[in-house]
This record gives C-alpha cells, sequence and structure tokens, in this order.
C-alpha cells in the first residue's frame, strides 16, 4: 500500500504507462521502496539514482520518497499501522460507487480530499486528493467498476 502511494506520487504529471514501463527499474534502484532503506539515503546515494534513465529523475519526488520514508518508519514507532490507518477512512469496508458509466467515475472524492489532507498534516508529500483516490481504487478503498463490468462482481466477492 505504502509503494503503491510512493508509485503514484512519481505519476503525478505522466503518464501511468511510464510508472509502468519503469517499475521494475524503479524497485530496483529505490530499494525496493522499503522505508527502512530509503530513510538512510543520503545525497550522494540521491545524486547516483537521478543518474539513472530506468528511474522518474525528479529531485522534488525521490526528495518526497525519502521524506515519506522518514514519516513512515516515525509514524510506525509511534505505533500507527499506515494501513489500518488508510483503511479507517472508509470505515475498513470498501466503497461501492455503482457507476453506469465510466465517464462518470470521479478524480477525487471528499473522503480523498480528507485522506489526503490527513497525509499531509503527518508530513506526507505528493498525496494530492487525485492521487489518494487512485490509490484507493487500485487498492480496493474503493469499488469504482461500472456495474456491468465483470470486474465489480468480482471486486465485491473480494
Amino acid at each position: 500500500m505504502w509503494e503503491k502511494l510512493q508509485l503514484d506520487g512519481f505519476q503525478a504529471g505522466l503518464s501511468w504507462i511510464t510508472i509502468l514501463r519503469k517499475r521494475e527499474s524503479m524497485r530496483e534502484e529505490f530499494d525496493e521502496f522499503e522505508p527502512e532503506r530509503l530513510a538512510r539515503w543520503t545525497q550522494k546515494r540521491v545524486d547516483r539514482a537521478l543518474k539513472n534513465p530506468g528511474v522518474i529523475r525528479s529531485p522534488q519526488k525521490i526528495a518526497a520518497l525519502i521524506s515519506n520514508a522518514r514519516v513512515y518508519l516515525d509514524e510506525r514507532g509511534r505505533g500507527v499501522d499506515f494501513s489500518d490507518h488508510v483503511w479507517s477512512f472508509v470505515d475498513h469496508k470498501p466503497l461501492i460507487s455503482k457507476l453506469t458509466h465510466y465517464k462518470k467515475a470521479p478524480a477525487k472524492t471528499e473522503v480523498s480530499e480528507l485522506l489526503s489532507k490527513d497525509l499531509k498534516r503527518r508530513g506526507y508529500k505528493f498525496c494530492g486528493p487525485t492521487i489518494v483516490y487512485a490509490v484507493m481504487q487500485a487498492i480496493g478503498l474503493v469499488n469504482d467498476h461500472e456495474v456491468r463490468c465483470p470486474r465489480f462482481a468480482a471486486v465485491q466477492k473480494l
């Protein structure tokens, strides 16, 4: 879940296919998105990553990744479970959109705006409401499939 939030942050302003094509290189370069390892990065390590054409070479996004790792670890050290916290915004039950047409799907919702504000207040970066909503969709906090889509029923069973 944490890795997905980071990948979606890297995707901001870019096409999703760019992230998909670079995901494996990014996982390798960014220490498998393990917060414990990322939190120890130095400027020398950042500079090395910025030379890798297989990753998104944005100094701001890489700095956010490292900062987010430190926030994650700090909160975990205080007993905050990231997954449990995120799921608490939907009362630990997926939201069901019941869309009749994919063009009616929102880019963000009231819940994604609340979660985004909360994450930012905690110190996370690159987690605006649109990014957060995409994460919510991808990890199952919301089922935005059209009701006639075969995936709608399959996701509901999960």
